[in-house]
């Protein structure tokens, strides 16, 4: 039996910047303080959410290194690790296993992309490669990828590969998945629309931008749904659907970053090409932040 990462809302934690765009340590520490104080269940550090595509590798390697260290064991740290080039994904997720990581999230190949048998070879390569427990990562509206079930199925074969983030979106595949891996391979809501729906179909919990805002709230979507209060699951989830919708209204992290230094959190912008809101959606973000105010 596998084990399982973890259980409820893992924050897919930003990467906070000083006006000079360097790596803010000092903030990342007091983010990581505040999710771990208001409940979330896991930091998924260098994610999509976590601009990992334009951070250096020097400092891609110091973030997840830093990370491990202020987390000290309280929670899992799934470090992102994925990349295009087997190889490098490969001695990234080496790096991540010596640095303390409890897990690695593994995206799917972007921009040279694959066929499905070129998933299962490059995905199984990387979990031969390092014993560590690997999260799969299936986001087709930023790759150009996606795992099909069967795919899925062979994939969950693998002792390392434990479960997958879907982001997706669709959840007639994630129901087909669920038949197909049954409980090899646990599987983590990558859409913050649809994580009561995702738990009603034994999904583990989310990897979650809202997570950035409301950790509290997000824990007890999942919480409440495991303790059997799947109408306050429900009732959180619906609460929060505005808000969700506002934070991806432009491109992730875009918006999620500028609701945190309206909020006071103070993590800077984002790295190019990634720019500020346009000043019509700051606008609506404002508005749907307003129930968190």
């Amino acid at each position: 039996m596998k084990k399982t990462v973890f259980t409820g809302a893992g924050v897919a934690i930003v990467t906070p910047f000083n006006k000079d765009l360097s790596v803010n340590y000092g903030k990342l520490e007091e983010l990581i303080e505040y999710q771990i104080t208001n409940s979330t269940d896991a930091i998924i550090i260098c994610g999509t959410t976590g601009e990992a595509s334009t951070l250096t590798d020097e400092e891609h390697r110091d973030v997840i290194r830093f990370a491990v260290e202020k987390t000290a064991g309280r929670i899992p740290v799934i470090a992102g690790t994925g990349s295009n080039d087997t190889a490098y994904a490969i001695e990234l997720t080496r790096f991540a296993k010596e640095a303390g990581a409890d897990a690695y999230l593994n995206v799917t190949p972007y921009y040279n992309k694959t066929t499905q048998l070129g998933l299962v070879r490059h995905f199984s390569a990387i979990a031969d490669a390092v014993d560590l427990p690997c999260i799969l990562y299936n986001v087709p509206g930023r790759t150009g990828m996606t795992i099909k079930p069967e795919t899925y199925k062979e994939l969950s074969k693998h002792p390392n590969i434990v479960a997958t983030k879907e982001a997706s979106g669709n959840v007639a595949d994630i129901v087909h998945i669920r038949s197909l891996c049954g409980d090899a391979l646990d599987i983590y809501s990558g859409e913050d629309g649809i994580i009561t729906p995702i738990l009603s179909l034994g999904g583990k919990g989310v990897i979650s931008v809202l997570s950035n805002i409301v950790p509290k709230d997000t824990h007890d979507i999942c919480a409440e749904y495991f303790n059997g209060n799947v109408s306050r699951s429900a009732e959180l989830q619906i609460k929060y659907s505005n808000l969700i919708d506002a934070l991806f209204i432009e491109t992730n992290p875009i918006p999620v970053k500028a609701a945190l230094n309206i909020l006071g959190f103070d993590v800077g912008e984002c790295r190019l090409p990634l720019c500020e809101m346009s000043p019509s959606n700051l606008e609506t973000l404002k508005k749907a932040l307003n129930i968190v105010k």
